[in-house]
């Protein structure tokens, strides 16, 4: 793995002009924050060595290096999902090289179901903890020690200092912002009711289909993690609608300017 890392990280690198502080990570619908970055690079993922192809619409196939009000980044337009048929170590290979890049801080974006009675389809969710229900643990196997340690510390998987910077910013700009908890699942389905009330039961505000992986591996590697979702549909054992993703693309771009405020507050000021 390490050489298929270094590799990538290789060619990357002779591309970008510095070294970006921050990787954003943008989740299905989400694509406007790239509208944010100045003086653009970019790379096609099918130029990258080892990297695997976006399958999913929404989500365009490419990194964009550039700046946000004066910071560097590397935005990853376009996630993978274990749903794809990849597997965990191919889901999270992307963030294996962003940490062998040198970048430390990671924002990740994504489109949720909400289960909490308090949330409203557009709403924002910022997440503080999750809960990992899915088939298989990114880091099973033989550890890398070289990449971070056996067992891995979760107890603060999202780092404290951006979470209460974003809570902050909100509050003085009259952003509606909730605080909750992921729990990931396989997918491709949409939840059933009754799984949505299961999701409910065991402590989630929000389900979604990804981000857990990125986020167990980025803390595997030391990263701070930073994430924020966006809730486009709810469900429940009483609540029963029909929902498709053109609805989530569609409640993501309507949540899209609020998130793009949140964000651009924790990359100006973390």
């Amino acid at each position: 793995m390490l050489e298929r890392i270094n590799e990538a990280v290789k060619y990357i690198n002779n591309l970008l002009p510095e070294q970006p502080e921050f990787v954003i990570v943008l989740g299905s619908g989400l694509g406007k924050l790239e509208d944010e970055v100045e003086n653009k690079v970019v790379i096609n993922y099918k130029e990258i060595p080892n990297f695997p192809q976006v399958t999913v619409e929404g989500h365009k196939g490419h990194l964009v290096y550039g700046t946000i009000l004066g910071k560097k980044v590397l935005m990853m337009a376009g996630r993978f999902h274990y749903y794809e048929g990849y597997s965990m170590e191919e889901v999270t290979f992307p963030m294996r090289v962003f940490n062998g890049l040198g970048i430390k801080k990671v924002i990740l974006s994504n489109a949720s179901g909400g289960v909490n009675p308090d949330f409203q389809v557009g709403d924002i969710l910022l997440v503080k903890d999750h809960i990992n229900m899915m088939p298989e643990h990114p880091l099973r196997g033989k550890n890398i020690d070289e990449l971070g340690p056996r067992f891995v510390d979760m107890s603060k998987a999202y780092d404290r200092e951006m979470l209460n910077e974003a809570v902050e910013f909100a509050k003085a700009n009259d952003i509606l912002v909730h605080q909750g908890v992921y729990v990931g699942l396989q997918g491709p389905t949409f939840e059933t009711p009754s799984e949505y009330g299961l999701v409910r039961f065991i402590g989630g505000d929000c389900v979604g289909m990804s981000t857990v992986p990125e986020v167990i591996v980025a803390r595997h590697m030391d990263m701070r993690v930073f994430c924020v979702s966006i809730i486009t549909d709810l469900g429940g054992p009483e609540i029963s609608f029909d929902v498709s993703h053109e609805d989530v693309l569609n409640a993501a771009n309507n949540a899209m300017p609020n998130v793009i405020k949140v964000v651009k507050s924790v990359i100006e000021n973390c």
